[in-house]
């Protein structure tokens, strides 16, 4: 294939094109969201294929196309993210054999690699939620299902601490890490990754009664998490020193708000883990518990929202790298994330938690008030995957000016 015709993510590939796959993950979440919380599911914690099926069957039309859109959304963004997927392991398998990937390594922009146990973490969990919502039966037979989801995150969890093992060993032994290029949150990016992780590896606390299980899920997903928010921390301090000496690298600049995801992925998992200790070890906590730590992390998520929102601004990174006769960066896709998460963390926030404590009704007009901007992000973060994908993957025989992604 000549260079003309070649996409821009093929000119210039960088493994944050990983980030491509994990946001159309992450709006398969989205859709989910609409069965978790708007169809009933009694007999278990999360609806499958029947729940979903003697839903439709017994709803008027609008039931019946919230169903639709929502296994429509499921179907179409988990085949995206899953070429997305083959598609940056062809990539990266061409990547390692060039002089780019030599260049990464021995620098910061090493951790962009930790993207990829990121996107197959969520290829596990995408893959979860296919099996619900249109594998009928899957339920019955769930049990011998989740040992297997374990040894599979704890492969990915494993492969993420060699890498980590490897720019750490670097860095602390040999020293050599850039703090004046590191303005930005990038190196919260293997944070995720074990984050996201760990949320998978507490899915099996909330969902098995197995006692055996449910305890191995709870001490991996512990291990997997406070690893992450260690990470978190530490990288968030020493790029907040660099940053405020030396401002915002502009093209690393969406990653200010990379703390979003981290936080709802971190929540997730512990009112996984709390279900699971609840059902299983007989450990109580009440809605208002839930509320309140909820609320607390949507405060988190709202303030570094605003944050990034400000800096994007001031630097213009809308009419720099998103425009059609801007830059391409692979940077870019680190925007879908938070929106994604964001828009998980409000369905989680008004349903298991204000209509949880009696606060609101379910359905009634402070519900859909309350919803509506996760529905509005959602959709927000649909129109941006589908432009990304145009401005980096479209074949042009005119090639857009592209930067190195940190």
């Amino acid at each position: 294939m000549s260079g003309s015709t070649q996409s821009v993510a093929e000119q210039r590939y960088s493994p944050l094109y990983f980030l491509a796959s994990l946001g159309a993950g992450g709006l398969v979440v989205t859709f989910f969201m609409y069965l978790m919380f708007w169809v009933p599911h009694p007999g278990q914690p999360v609806p499958v294929f029947e729940d979903i099926l003697k839903y439709a069957t017994s709803q008027d039309i609008i039931g019946q196309a919230m169903v639709a859109v929502a296994m429509l959304g499921i179907a179409f963004f988990a085949v995206l993210h899953y070429k997305s997927l083959i598609w940056n392991l062809r990539q990266l398998s061409a990547f390692k054999k060039s002089g780019a990937y030599d260049n990464i390594h021995g620098t910061n922009a090493e951790s962009q690699m930790k993207a990829l146990p990121l996107a197959l973490a969520m290829a596990v969990n995408v893959g979860f939620i296919l099996g619900l919502v249109f594998v009928p039966g899957l339920w019955s037979v769930v049990e011998y299902l989740f040992p297997l989801a374990i040894i599979a995150f704890v492969a990915i969890g494993v492969f993420a601490f060699r890498l980590l093992g490897q720019f750490f060993g670097r860095v602390l032994g040999d020293g050599g890490f850039d703090l004046k290029a590191n303005n930005s949150f990038a190196q919260l990016l293997p944070a995720f990754a074990l984050a996201m992780v760990g949320v998978g590896l507490a899915a099996p606390s909330a969902m098995s009664g197995t006692s055996w299980i449910v305890g191995t899920s709870v001490v991996l997903s512990t291990i997997f998490i406070t690893a992450a928010v260690i990470i978190t921390i530490v990288a968030m301090v020493l790029a907040v020193i660099s940053m405020v000496q030396h401002g915002t690298n502009p093209e690393a600049a969406p990653t200010l708000m990379i703390v979003i995801p981290i936080v709802t992925v971190i929540g997730i998992a512990m009112m996984r883990m709390n279900h699971g200790l609840h059902t299983t070890f007989d450990v109580h906590g009440g809605a208002g518990e839930t509320f309140t730590l909820l609320t607390k992390f949507l405060s988190v998520q709202v303030l570094f929202a605003l944050l990034g929102v400000a800096i994007l601004r001031r630097q213009k990174y809308v009419q720099t790298f998103l425009s059609e006769d801007g830059k391409r960066s692979a940077g870019s896709y680190a925007l879908v994330c938070p929106g994604v998460a964001l828009s998980v963390m409000l369905h989680f926030w008004v349903n298991k938690g204000l209509v949880a404590t009696g606060l609101i009704a379910k359905f009634g007009v402070a519900y859909w008030v309350a919803t509506a901007p996760a529905l509005i992000l959602q959709f927000a973060m649909i129109l941006l995957v589908l432009k990304l994908n145009h401005m980096h993957f479209g074949r042009s025989s005119t090639p857009a000016a592209t930067v190195p992604a940190e």
